[in-house]
């Protein structure tokens, strides 16, 4: 059953790890209404304006508030930005996560990384694949690969992997 419902782009200013983000609130009666009495991140599919979207983590922020985080290409495509009212219209995603074969079979050949891999949400395993999939060439693809399973060997989640990453280069 698929919620519709009008909401304001937001953007944090000093939020922690989420300064800078651009999100929409989803209230508690609409995050009740699409998954009762759940107060984790779950995933969800439909449209923002026109714009078909799947496999979005709703994010808690407590006291059975959600954001739905709006990235980059989202807003690109919705053409929007903060303060702009979008209609939204949002239902339960139960779909699998299909993951990149490549990084598959890699994390099969280092069952310490692959037991670590499974041990995280299907959304936080999201994040690597995304990552893995974004690439442009095969060359980046491999790296991406190489770098999230030497990642997951030293027991790093996603988030520690790239800032470690940040680290690297600077």
């Amino acid at each position: 059953m698929a919620i519709k419902f009008e909401a304001p782009i937001l953007k944090f200013a000093e939020k922690g790890e989420k300064t800078g983000w651009t999100y929409i609130e989803i209230p508690i009666e609409i995050a009740d209404a699409l998954n009762p009495h759940v107060k984790k991140s779950y995933r969800v599919k439909g449209k923002l304006n026109n714009y078909l979207v799947k496999q979005v983590a709703l994010i808690p922020m407590g006291r059975g508030l959600f954001i739905f985080p709006i990235n980059a290409e989202m807003r690109k495509h919705l053409g929007k930005n903060k303060g702009d009212i979008l209609s939204v219209e949002l239902s339960l995603d139960t779909s699998e996560i299909k993951l990149n074969e490549d990084f598959l079979i890699c994390l099969q050949d280092e069952p310490h990384a692959y037991k670590l891999f499974t041990s995280f949400s299907q959304s936080h395993q999201k994040y690597f694949n995304n990552y893995i999939e974004t690439a442009k060439t095969d060359a980046t693809r491999a790296k991406r690969i190489a770098q999230s399973l030497q990642a997951l060997l030293v027991g790093m989640n996603f988030a520690e992997m790239i800032r470690a990453q940040k680290t690297l280069k600077s």
